[in-house]
């Protein structure tokens, strides 16, 4: 009998522990400085394990960012648009409108790149494709939403702050860990496994402080139990969607393992950081905040649970060409 998977056990307990306990005031504060370092960490590792020509070659692959941008902010908006038109007894107008956000919304980062890794992806595609996505997003998404819906919205976040905080979070320790290459690529090589348990590690602590946030909003009493599952239902079935359109995308355009798995996760994932403070410039004042919000509440947890099962699974067939744990040295 198959033993069950420790990190799934993790992933669970994480779960459990911010239903019951969520991390809220000072706490919720030290989680979220937890975390931010977490991921810094986990950038500036992987910058160090990645020679400089694989991120020039990470950035060539114009046809996998074009095809995950596309899936990101077409494919998906298409999807959800057609929910709108559901009756209200079915589906409540906020509710509706909150799948249309979740649509629109840009890709996550840390949870990309961080699942990427773990499936043996390309890593360096990974990290230029969401942070771009996420740069691109703060100016797209307001747009989208206003083409869609026709919202008068025309504020944003403050776009200043939120690039300083991609660089600062992202690109910063990925550089510095490319400083870094000449005394640590080796090392990170030959300890691969230690790099693979910090990423399953730093995703625990992802899945805790989402469900704390959810957990604190109010998340199980928006809607009745009905309810939920309806919304989760449909999180569920829009994610199987788009993971098996980039599957087949990017075979049909004849893109690597590697670059699959990218497309994959970096085309699946919703931001619940840049979702939840837009929407509080978006919809500042709309009495059905919590059910605009919700979709992309649900949607998150979800496909931290379904993206971390499919990238074990990936890792498991042993077929991927790791961006991070091949040619980590130069040649």
């Amino acid at each position: 009998m198959k033993k069950t998977d420790p990190f799934l056990l993790l992933m669970i307990g994480a779960v459990a522990l911010a239903t019951v306990m969520p991390a809220t005031g000072a706490t919720a504060g030290l989680v979220e400085t937890l975390g931010t370092a977490a991921v810094a960490l986990l950038f500036f590792l992987h910058g160090a394990a990645l020679s400089p020509r694989t991120i020039l070659d990470g950035l060539k692959r114009w046809k996998l960012h074009l095809f995950i941008l596309t899936t990101t902010f077409a494919v998906f908006p298409l999807l959800v648009l057609p929910l709108r038109l559901l009756p209200a007894s079915i589906l409540p107008p906020d509710l509706a409108l909150g799948f249309v956000y979740l649509g629109v919304l840009p890709s996550a980062v840390s949870s990309s790149i961080a699942y990427t890794a773990m499936a043996k992806g390309n890593v360096p595609a990974a990290v230029c494709n969401s942070a771009g996505s996420n740069v691109f997003g703060l100016l797209l998404t307001p747009l989208l939403m206003s083409m869609l819906i026709g919202s008068a919205a025309s504020e944003t976040m403050d776009l200043c702050q939120t690039l300083a905080d991609v660089c600062l979070q992202l690109l910063l320790p990925l550089g510095l860990g490319q400083l870094a290459h000449r005394w640590l690529g080796g090392p990170l090589q030959r300890n691969s496994r230690w790099l693979s348990d910090y990423d399953q590690w730093v995703i625990v602590l992802i899945i805790y402080s989402a469900f704390s946030q959810s957990a604190t909003a109010g998340l199980w009493q928006v809607l009745p139990i009905s309810g939920l599952l309806l919304a989760g239902a449909l999180c569920l079935v829009l994610l199987l969607a788009v993971i098996g359109f980039t599957m087949t995308g990017a075979r049909r355009l004849g893109l690597s393992r590697a670059d699959e798995i990218t497309a994959v996760f970096c085309g699946s994932k919703k931001s619940l950081a840049s979702g939840l403070p837009l929407a509080q410039v978006l919809f500042a004042g709309a009495a059905g905040f919590g059910m605009i919000v919700l979709p992309i509440m649900l949607y998150n947890q979800i496909q931290i649970m379904v993206g971390a099962m499919l990238a074990r699974r990936y890792a498991s067939d042993g077929l991927g060409a790791s961006g991070l744990r091949a040619r980590v040295v130069d040649p």
